[in-house]
C-alpha cells in the first residue's frame, strides 16, 4: 500500500516553484507520483518516505508548513 502525503507549501507562488518542487520530489526513492496545487498551495506525494519528500522540497528552497 502507498503512502500519501499532503504538505502544505505556502511560499509557491509560480509555475517555476511548481517544476523546481516536482523535480526534486521525483528523485526521492519510492516517490510514484507528484502532485502541486499552486493555488491552494498543496503537494500531494504518493509514495516516498516523509522526510525524504520534506527535505527534497526545502533542496528546491521551499519550507514546508507545520
Amino acid at each position: 500500500m502507498t503512502t500519501t502525503h499532503v504538505l502544505n507549501v505556502p511560499e509557491m507562488t509560480c509555475d517555476h516553484c511548481k517544476a523546481a518542487i516536482e523535480s526534486e520530489v521525483t528523485s526521492v526513492d519510492g516517490v510514484e507520483r507528484v502532485d502541486v496545487d499552486l493555488d491552494a498551495k498543496i503537494v500531494t506525494v504518493a509514495g516516498g518516505a516523509l522526510e525524504a519528500v520534506v527535505a527534497a522540497i526545502d533542496e528546491a528552497g521551499f519550507d514546508v508548513a507545520s
